[in-house]
């Protein structure tokens, strides 16, 4: 009985470190396929990025699934889209679907979270809620705002690929988007500053 029981342990611990990657672990499955995107597209042209980014995609979730023990279900959701708007591109050569790839993610996505707004349902605090705590003032003000972001980027993305070079989008898809969400995040602060616990606050001035 007791073997049995140090073997549950072990294995449970074993569980929870292959959950736990590492940051870097977590970027590469995250911006891996992008990047992935970029240096094809300019060694290849749009239609060879795009079967790139779809083997890269695919890629990420295997690498997800064999680290983490489980795909995100966010992971999972950008992975159909790329297959359905990749599919679409290589099969009619048509550049247009891959390009409205981002503008789909960020508007379904904007949808779902003021979805949940109106009903209750802060899916932002279902995500991060067992990492950070934050009163449920904060969890609805960072719900609205991350919405409110995604919706204008899906435009920005929209006005972007409809007049500008598929260079320029492609540039702004890598590296763009990814400094303004950056920017984004680290306009959060006050938000997180306001409604954050006194006692995570003074653990993390202390840290």
């Amino acid at each position: 009985m007791a073997d049995k029981k140090a073997t549950d342990m072990t294995e449970a611990t074993s569980q929870s470190e292959k959950k736990a990657p590492s940051a870097l672990t977590r970027i590469a499955i995250d911006f891996g396929p992008l990047i992935a995107f970029f240096l094809s597209f300019k060694f290849g042209g749009i239609y060879t990025a795009t079967a790139t980014f779809m083997v890269a995609s695919a890629i990420a979730m295997v690498v997800s699934r064999v680290l983490t023990g489980h795909v995100a279900t966010t992971l999972k959701f950008t992975f159909v889209v790329v297959m359905v708007m990749g599919g679409l591109t290589l099969w009619l050569k048509d550049e247009t679907f891959v390009k409205m790839k981002l503008t789909v993610i960020n508007t379904i996505f904007a949808l779902i979270l003021f979805f949940g707004l109106k009903t209750g349902r802060l899916y932002i605090k279902m995500l991060m809620g067992t990492a950070m705590e934050m009163e449920e003032a904060g969890w609805r003000l960072l719900t609205r705002n991350y919405a409110i972001f995604l919706a204008v980027m899906a435009g920005v993305n929209e006005l972007i690929w409809r007049t500008q070079s598929t260079d320029l989008w492609v540039d702004f898809k890598t590296f763009g988007y990814m400094g303004i969400m950056i920017i984004f995040l680290f306009a959060q602060a006050p938000v997180l500053a306001k409604y954050m616990p006194q006692e995570e606050k003074s653990d993390k001035d202390e840290g």
